[in-house]
């Protein structure tokens, strides 16, 4: 990328709140203004006011293709990520993209060392680094060769591209970009820590069984929308640690059950005769499986195994995940329906294991979508289907 004048700069800045697209339209009104470029940062920097704060408020920060911003970490993850570790001497970052994790991760190392084979992300962030004033060293070249002639790290990252030759997305780890697999052999020898980002469609467990020496599981959401997988891997033997966090709540689960789930018996023939209260886990403990965990941690019971949605007596305010009043509970039949939704005429409408489909079930109860009221659709443990219909409290 060559470097950005001072009229482009000039430019981005004068229009860094308007529409791109109508910016677009305005045309070239000045020769030295370089319009494809203008247009990439004010849309770049637009993203990153939501995505990395603290690089959008720095100016002449370069932000690449929108593909590329879609795919670099949020400084709110890379944050997270940075807080797995305490530090030391060399950090690696084989695969360093736009460099945010990079950036976060190899604060509390003495040598960083960001690796990428992309030619256009390593101008990027050389200049980046150098605006932010941040002492690195930057690698370009393909993470094959770069790991054969490195020396030992503390700390060795990757975050694999998870899309095939032909730009679609995969999931498998023997199909990203590098192949990490193919890897390890050499990455245990000269790393005390390997840390790997996954995509949040990876079952994690097989995960896990694919890489071996796999120490910690953190299934990360943001706005409880799941983001990452991060695997941690070490030297040695060490139990695993299974995490789950959106946000700032973290939820660890209790090894015993990591190590033997079948062992537990879970409690879903123990009914709560009158369940006051209903509780939908959030979606990092969704992706994470845990759900007999959750009966193991906090005095709740699954309305059924599928159901995926917890009931109790009393409510418990730190539970992870939504918290619900429990206003009436419904069985399908037409008349019972009509008695509890009486005075309803919205609804926001989930279905768990249940025969119809959200847009099925409301032409059948005759709601609009939104409101106040949330209704449940579920199956019991006895295969009777009913309906929850609840106040969120939290």
């Amino acid at each position: 990328m060559t470097a950005i004048n001072d009229q482009t700069w000039e430019f981005i800045r004068a229009h860094a709140d308007d529409d791109v697209r109508k910016v677009a339209l305005l045309g070239k009104k000045s020769q030295e203004v370089d319009m494809t470029v203008a247009l990439q940062q004010i849309a770049g920097r637009q993203t990153a006011r939501k995505k990395l704060p603290s690089w959008a408020a720095v100016d002449r920060i370069i932000y690449p293709p929108h593909l590329n911003m879609e795919q670099c970490s949020s400084e709110q993850t890379a944050r997270y990520k940075a807080s797995l570790l305490s530090g030391g001497h060399r950090y690696v970052d084989l695969t360093g993209g736009l460099g945010v994790d990079f950036y976060w991760m190899s604060q509390g190392y003495k040598e960083r060392i960001y690796v990428e084979r992309n030619e256009q992300l390593c101008a990027i962030s050389t200049e980046n680094f150098k605006t932010l004033g941040y002492d690195c060293q930057v690698c370009c070249c393909d993470t094959e060769s770069f790991v054969t002639e490195m020396e030992e790290a503390d700390v060795v990252y990757l975050d694999p591209a998870r899309r095939n030759e032909h730009g679609g997305r995969t999931y498998d780890i023997r199909d990203c970009t590098p192949n990490i697999i193919d890897l390890m052999p050499v990455l245990c020898k000269k790393a005390h820590f390997i840390v790997i980002k996954l995509s949040p469609m990876l079952d994690w467990r097989k995960a896990v069984d694919d890489l071996q020496q796999v120490s910690q599981v953190h299934v990360v959401s943001v706005d409880n929308e799941c983001k990452e997988l991060l695997l941690v891997l070490e030297s040695g033997t060490a139990p695993l640690r299974l995490v789950c966090v959106n946000n700032d709540h973290i939820f660890e689960v209790p090894s015993p059950i990591i190590s033997h789930p079948s062992s537990i018996i879970p409690h879903t023939s123990s009914i709560i005769p009158h369940p006051s209260y209903l509780y939908e886990p959030n979606a990092s403990i969704m992706k994470a499986g845990c759900f007999t965990a959750l009966e193991q941690c906090f005095p709740v019971r699954q309305v059924s195994a599928n159901s995926h949605l917890f009931l109790s007596a009393n409510d418990i305010d730190h539970f992870p995940g939504r918290r619900f009043k429990i206003l009436a509970i419904s069985s399908t039949n037409k008349r019972e329906i009509k008695e509890s939704l009486a005075d309803i005429h919205q609804a926001n409408i989930t279905v768990r294991n249940f025969p119809m489909s959200v847009d099925q079930l409301r032409k059948k109860l005759h709601l609009k979508d939104g409101g106040d009221t949330y209704i449940f659709a579920t199956t019991k443990a006895d295969g009777a289907h009913c309906l929850y219909i609840c106040r969120k409290i939290g």
